[in-house]
């Protein structure tokens, strides 16, 4: 949590020309937190929805919600960080992430349900829904449902230009669609068919590019801060979220399982819900301090590795000379990436882009 504190105290009285851009020390550290992070939560969550058997997604990400919503409350009280207190404005300016977070969680419910895939809930800024492995061999359409999946990042791409008015150039445009290529040659040997699953699937795709790109263009220091958009938006998520848990039957399910007097699945689900937090809260600084698609490429390159984990020590992988191939195409591509934006974060600012800094410091 440390690369977040320099640039948030920017918009809290500091002078507007003085807001000086994220280091690359920040930009590295924010996207690797992230990447272990999301990396770590997905074991966890696989300890609790596989190991033991939890039967809830739903009630474990209303609890890294609520942890979030504590952790943060509490901080604000201690004066560690800060953001604006509630009034009636909060809601227009957080707008529309909530509702992008209803669709993303919705379509997410109906995707994996029309694919039949044993999915486990890990809560981000919007829900996002994760293989966490299962001992059984996956179902027909899990490998099209991971190529589905990764269209989110041209899709983010596409939305950084139009909303935010990004530019990339054409070697980061090539770098994200190799790892879509990849994508699809790793799922070429299983590509079952499921129309009204895989419509549900890109629908989740566009409500989780469009929750990434507004979370970045939600967080100017001016208005909410990544603090608030993260309080506010867990605020406005988990009364929502509730509400399907109890109409679904998933909070009964809660409820009634046999493991609350075991202390070791007590941890581990604390555990996971303060790893929820950090997931959420890193998620919205890897955006804050570089952009959304590099958040949605270090995603790519955690599952990619996942699997390459798989392979070294056994367990849920199953290999096929066609699906190693395109998990070293994605690989590939994710690493190109990585190593273009590195590249430009190192290369000097010409001398009058620096002259011009001074100017308008001035």
């Amino acid at each position: 949590m440390t690369a977040g504190g320099q640039a948030e105290a920017e918009g809290a009285g500091g002078e507007p020309g003085a807001a000086r851009l994220p280091s690359r020390v920040a930009r590295l550290l924010s996207a690797l937190f992230y990447g272990t992070c999301s990396f770590l939560i997905v074991l966890v969550n696989k300890a609790l929805l596989t190991t033991y058997g939890f039967p809830s997604p739903i009630f474990l990400g209303i609890g890294q919600m609520a942890a979030t919503i504590m952790i943060l409350y509490v901080s604000k009280l201690n004066k560690i960080i800060h953001f604006p207190d509630f009034d009636k404005k909060i809601p227009v300016k957080l707008f529309p992430l909530p509702l992008l977070y209803v669709g993303n969680h919705i379509s997410g419910l109906s995707s994996t349900s029309k694919l039949r895939w044993s999915f486990g809930l890990v809560a981000q800024a919007g829900v996002q829904w994760h293989d966490l492995g299962s001992p059984q061999p996956p179902p027909p359409s899990l490998p099209m449902f991971t190529v589905l999946r990764k269209f989110t990042i041209p899709l983010t791409l596409l939305l950084e230009t139009i909303i935010l008015g990004k530019q990339y150039s054409l070697n980061i445009i090539l770098s994200v669609f190799a790892i879509i290529l990849g994508a699809f040659i790793a799922a070429g040997s299983d590509l079952a068919f499921n129309l009204e699953g895989y419509i549900f699937v890109f629908l989740n795709d566009i409500f989780t590019a469009a929750n990434g790109v507004y979370t970045k263009q939600k967080m100017d220091p001016k208005e909410l801060g990544k603090y608030g958009v993260l309080f506010y938006n867990a605020c406005f998520m988990i009364i929502p979220t509730l509400i399907i848990s109890v109409s679904t039957g998933d909070l009964q399910q809660a409820t009634e399982f046999n493991q609350w007097k075991n202390v070791v699945f007590i941890l581990q689900f604390l555990l996971s819900c303060f790893l929820g937090f950090l997931l959420m809260y890193s998620t919205v600084l890897c955006s804050y301090y570089n952009s959304a698609l590099t958040t949605a490429v270090v995603g790519a390159i955690k599952n990619v590795s996942v699997a390459y984990i798989g392979i070294l020590i056994g367990g849920d992988y199953i290999f096929s000379l066609l699906n190693f191939v395109g998990l070293n195409i994605c690989m590939a591509g994710g690493l190109r990436y990585s190593f273009l934006t590195l590249s430009s974060q190192l290369k000097p600012k010409p001398v009058g882009e620096e002259n011009i800094c001074l100017d308008l410091k001035s």
